[in-house]
């Protein structure tokens, strides 16, 4: 057990991308025991049983819904916002899961997704340099040079938001408020406003007609009342991850208990990198963001670094290609690695790949490219005999305007009417159901 221990700081003497430059390491030791003393946010066996369910969909037997904010914030975790994605991701769910007819494994992007990668080190504004805004872990966004400055305290800060939003979700999930029934009310109100609802009546009324027919037989399994909902976030910030790690008292590996899954970003999966040194020594469900640029061979290496073992469940690859480029460089990349016998699942995120920049200057996205991706994600595995796993999506469950299109069309002119991400653009609870829809579609080939 000590050598695990041991191992788990490896990473340490290896180039980590991403960092905070943190001005005082002595204040970031003193946060750092602090952490390592505090309760887990996750338990190993729930990681396992994550890891279980992905298992699954490796072997084309369910589909994965991960999605939330594109980067949380301290002042977001309460009630009504943790409520309003749990209610989006649940109505997205029973849409995916009726349309599939496979279970959807449902993750949030939710509780530790407070630190983002960024393409500059520092941000210039009206001649003025300061350090960019890493997400609230690290500093804050206004644009001041205190705000700016890394705050080693904003781990702990991080922990205990974290408790905040999980103890909500759990509370949500577990205590009515997700019963199928009610979400599926939800969605038929949905359906009713909806500029794109006819397209979406039929698939709605024969959801209503199955839950007619399970009520008439007497069926009301547990199921039906409570879901499992699993967290998730870029481990991108080591020192807060490793501080979270924690040996598992039944069987003696490491888990990183601050959610129970972690991914490594594009920015920061170097093969000889700290990132992939920290995360091949945890034994949670582990996701990698992959690129336009990523070669088979390179997936092939992340394999054999993450996943010797080749365990069913443990590791996810993430695409994040673009609308444009997802034919052309996800078909190599999926028959290489599938010829091996790689046991992996494949998730599309149709986000990252399709930011532009609107005359206005906000950062946007356009809900056809998003829809477009996830189709070019389809056709690619069908056309290789291989299971599309899931969609990776930053949403959130408020009205905002944020990416252009959707059934109640946002203009390029409306960005600026609720733009309120703490970084990159979401789409708002309608776009989110209008994939939802258009997935389901997609998924009935």
């Amino acid at each position: 057990m000590s050598s695990n221990l041991v191992d788990l700081d490896s990473w340490r003497a290896l180039p980590a991308a991403q960092q905070p430059d943190w001005p005082d390491r002595g204040e970031l030791d003193k946060v750092v025991a602090e952490l390592g003393s505090l309760p887990p946010l996750v338990f190993a066996g729930e990681c396992d049983q994550l890891k279980e369910q992905l298992a699954a969909v490796a072997r084309g037997e369910a589909f994965v819904l991960q999605g939330g904010d594109c980067a949380e914030t301290f002042a977001g975790a309460t009630a009504d916002n943790v409520r309003q994605k749990l209610k989006t991701l649940l109505q997205m769910a029973i849409v995916l899961t009726y349309a599939g007819r496979v279970p959807v494994v449902k993750i949030g992007r939710v509780a530790g997704q407070f630190a983002k990668p960024r393409s500059k080190g520092t941000e210039v504004r009206g001649g003025v340099e300061l350090p960019a805004y890493r997400g609230d872990m690290v500093n804050g966004f206004d644009f001041t040079a205190e705000a700016r400055r890394p705050d080693p305290w904003r781990l702990l800060k991080a922990y205990h938001s974290s408790a905040v939003t999980l103890n909500l979700a759990r509370a949500f999930t577990k205590g009515g408020y997700a019963d199928l029934r009610q979400v599926h009310a939800w969605n038929q109100d949905f359906v009713a406003e909806s500029p794109a609802g006819r397209r979406y009546e039929q698939l709605a009324r024969e959801i209503d007609q199955a839950l007619a027919f399970m009520r008439a037989c007497g069926a009301d399994p547990e199921e039906f009342h409570t879901v499992e909902f699993y967290s998730s976030h870029e481990a991108l910030i080591l020192d807060y991850d490793r501080a979270l790690t924690r040996i598992d008292s039944r069987t003696g590996l490491p888990y990183d208990v601050s959610a129970h899954m972690v991914w490594i970003g594009e920015r920061t999966r170097q093969l000889d990198g700290a990132h992939v040194d920290f995360f091949s020594r945890i034994r949670n469900p582990i996701g990698v963001k992959l690129g336009p640029t990523t070669t088979p061979d390179e997936a092939l290496a992340l394999i054999d670094k993450l996943n010797p073992a080749n365990e069913a469940g443990r590791l996810t690859f993430i695409t994040r290609m673009g609308a444009s480029k997802i034919r052309e460089h996800l078909p190599a990349l999926v028959k290489e690695v599938t010829a091996t016998g790689a046991k992996v699942a494949w998730i599309c995120d149709p986000m990252h790949g399709n930011t532009f920049e609107a005359p206005s200057g906000h950062k946007t996205r356009h809900l056809d490219d998003v829809l477009d991706e996830v189709a070019g994600f389809f056709e690619v595995h069908r056309s290789l005999g291989t299971h599309p796993g899931g969609i990776h999506i930053e949403f959130t469950g408020d009205d905002v305007t944020e990416c252009v299109g959707g059934g109640f069309e946002i203009a390029e002119t409306d960005l600026a009417t609720r733009y309120e991400t703490a970084c990159d653009p979401r789409l708002n609870r309608g776009q989110s159901l209008d994939l939802a829809f258009r997935v389901a579609e997609l998924y009935r080939g």
